[in-house]
Protein backbone atom coordinates (compact mmCIF):
# COMPACT_ATOMS: atom_id res chain seq x y z
CA UNK A 1 0.00 0.00 0.00
CA UNK A 2 3.05 2.22 -0.15
CA UNK A 3 2.66 3.04 -3.85
CA UNK A 4 -0.48 4.49 -5.41
CA UNK A 5 0.17 2.42 -8.55
CA UNK A 6 2.46 -0.47 -9.42
CA UNK A 7 3.16 -1.95 -12.83
CA UNK A 8 3.12 -5.59 -13.86
CA UNK A 9 6.87 -5.92 -14.48
CA UNK A 10 7.74 -4.33 -11.13
CA UNK A 11 5.38 -6.77 -9.36
CA UNK A 12 6.92 -9.67 -11.27
CA UNK A 13 10.45 -8.63 -10.33
CA UNK A 14 9.60 -7.91 -6.69
CA UNK A 15 7.72 -11.18 -6.17
CA UNK A 16 9.94 -13.35 -8.40
CA UNK A 17 7.00 -15.16 -10.00
CA UNK A 18 6.07 -16.17 -13.54
CA UNK A 19 3.89 -14.02 -15.80
CA UNK A 20 1.07 -16.57 -15.67
CA UNK A 21 1.14 -16.94 -11.89
CA UNK A 22 1.11 -13.19 -11.32
CA UNK A 23 -1.57 -12.57 -13.94
CA UNK A 24 -3.79 -15.19 -12.31
CA UNK A 25 -3.51 -13.63 -8.87
CA UNK A 26 -4.01 -10.10 -10.17
CA UNK A 27 -7.10 -11.21 -12.12
CA UNK A 28 -8.57 -12.67 -8.92
CA UNK A 29 -7.92 -9.41 -7.07
CA UNK A 30 -9.50 -7.46 -9.92
CA UNK A 31 -12.56 -9.76 -9.99
CA UNK A 32 -12.93 -9.29 -6.23
CA UNK A 33 -12.96 -5.52 -6.67
CA UNK A 34 -9.72 -5.05 -4.72
CA UNK A 35 -7.64 -3.53 -7.52
CA UNK A 36 -8.14 -1.40 -10.62
CA UNK A 37 -6.28 -2.16 -13.83
CA UNK A 38 -5.13 0.57 -16.18
CA UNK A 39 -3.66 -0.43 -19.54
CA UNK A 40 -1.76 2.01 -21.73
CA UNK A 41 1.22 2.22 -24.03
CA UNK A 42 4.62 3.78 -23.50
CA UNK A 43 5.66 4.30 -27.08
CA UNK A 44 4.91 0.91 -28.63
CA UNK A 45 5.28 -1.02 -25.38
CA UNK A 46 2.17 -2.04 -23.44
CA UNK A 47 2.11 -0.89 -19.83
CA UNK A 48 -0.27 -2.25 -17.20
CA UNK A 49 -0.63 -0.46 -13.87
CA UNK A 50 -2.55 -1.62 -10.83
CA UNK A 51 -3.96 0.42 -7.96
CA UNK A 52 -5.87 -0.60 -4.84
CA UNK A 53 -9.55 0.29 -4.57
CA UNK A 54 -11.08 1.49 -1.31
CA UNK A 55 -12.48 -2.03 -0.85
CA UNK A 56 -9.00 -3.45 -1.47
CA UNK A 57 -7.41 -1.11 1.04
CA UNK A 58 -10.03 -2.02 3.65
CA UNK A 59 -9.61 -5.75 3.00
CA UNK A 60 -5.84 -5.40 3.33
CA UNK A 61 -6.22 -3.48 6.60
CA UNK A 62 -8.55 -6.18 7.97
CA UNK A 63 -6.13 -8.90 6.87
CA UNK A 64 -3.25 -7.21 8.70
CA UNK A 65 -5.40 -6.81 11.83
CA UNK A 66 -6.31 -10.50 11.67
CA UNK A 67 -2.64 -11.49 11.37
CA UNK A 68 -1.68 -9.22 14.29
CA UNK A 69 -4.42 -10.75 16.45
CA UNK A 70 -3.34 -14.24 15.44
CA UNK A 71 0.26 -13.49 16.42
CA UNK A 72 -0.73 -11.82 19.69
CA UNK A 73 -3.08 -14.66 20.67
CA UNK A 74 -0.47 -17.37 20.03
CA UNK A 75 2.16 -15.76 22.23
CA UNK A 76 2.36 -17.48 25.58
Amino acid sequence: MVNEQFDFNSFKELLDVTDGNLASHLKNLENSGYILVEKSFMGRKPLTNYSATEAGKEAFKLHLEFLENLINNTKS
